[in-house]
């Protein structure tokens, strides 16, 4: 069988070829794109791409993010600096260096749009084209940013909420796991809207697991009658399924995202789906849109997102996944 990474530079080609055909007419495509120090410089010269995420160091999401990133620059010849901060103003001070930096594009996941804003503006006014991923697409356009590659998390935790409906569950408990994240907020609500029962949000600090597990715990054995808990990512989702053995509850487990664990729990029984945002996508098709922009003056989506998932992962599926998970590319 091919291997992923041997059809990699084939899906780069033709990644290339298609935003090329849907390249679509708009203020950022009126006229050549901006050049930004030696990064924009000249078109199939040297680019240099700042990647500034919301993560946090080892988090098993933004790997892949990152690593979708680093094989596009790999690819495309680009050059590709990745940093994380989940401080929202240590993160804007990391956007703010890139510009001083003069980088020749940037990447930026908005989790927290107003305390990015004015950064943001800066390497817009800089000339330096931005594209946003992950989280703030509703916000991108405003800010001046070139495309958003992402999921709509809202579509995303409805038909998350309609699916565990759809298993005949009546109460929910969805688990925020970062105060201040719209993007969660937003899972919570499409649930809300997809499952028609009772929702109850619970926040928990993702920095302690021993206290993501004890207040889900808590929220079970205070109200047996809780059949569904949904994480918003594989580690809460880990400590969910630890909850709901410790409150000896009849709770099913679904989550938001993969990584290899997750896929392992789903196999075993213990996780009933995830939803995939495919998030090695948001790493790479970013890395092809600054190029494209850069060379050619095309931009995609016309104003509206890339939409990047949401997928979905269950037993039907999760052997094929599991490989690609195990690989860092899911």
């Amino acid at each position: 069988m091919t291997s992923l990474r041997t059809r990699l530079p084939r899906v780069s080609l033709a990644l290339a070829s298609l935003a090329v055909l849907a390249a679509c007419t708009g203020p950022s495509a009126a006229g050549p794109p901006p050049t930004a120090g030696t990064g924009g410089a000249r078109p199939g010269g040297d680019l240099r791409v700042a990647v500034i995420s919301h993560g946090t160091a080892g988090d098993a999401f933004w790997n892949v993010v990152k690593n979708g990133a680093t094989d596009a620059g790999r690819q495309l010849g680009v050059a590709v600096d990745y940093h994380s901060d989940g401080d929202p103003g240590r993160q804007a001070t990391l956007i703010d260096n890139a510009v001083a930096q003069e980088v020749g594009g940037l990447v930026v996941s908005m989790a927290n749009p107003d305390a990015l804003k004015t950064s943001i503006g800066r390497a817009v006014s800089a000339g330096i084209p931005v594209v946003t991923v992950n989280s703030g697409g509703d916000r991108s356009a405003s800010f001046g940013a070139i495309g958003h590659v992402g999921q709509d998390e809202g579509i995303a935790g409805e038909q998350a909420g309609r699916r565990l409906r759809d298993a005949g569950k009546a109460k929910l408990l969805c688990v925020i796991h970062e105060a201040g994240n719209i993007g969660l907020a937003q899972r919570c609500a499409g649930a809300r809207a997809g499952f028609g029962g009772a929702v109850t949000d619970l926040q928990v600090d993702l920095n302690s697991p021993t206290d993501v597990a004890s207040r889900i715990g808590g929220a079970l054995r205070a109200d047996p009658e809780v059949d569904a808990v949904l994480a918003l990512n594989p580690q809460v989702a880990a400590s969910s399924v630890r909850a709901v053995r410790g409150a000896s509850a009849a709770a099913v487990v679904a989550t938001f995202d993969l990584d290899a664990d997750v896929t392992d729990a789903i196999k075993a029984g213990d996780v009933l789906f995830a939803v995939d945002q495919q998030q090695y996508e948001q790493g790479y098709l970013p890395i092809v849109l600054l190029k494209l922009y850069r060379d050619n003056a095309n931009t995609v989506g016309g104003g509206r997102p890339v939409l990047t998932g949401p997928g979905f992962v269950d037993r039907s599926n999760v052997d094929v996944v599991a490989e690609h998970a195990e690989r860092g590319t899911r």
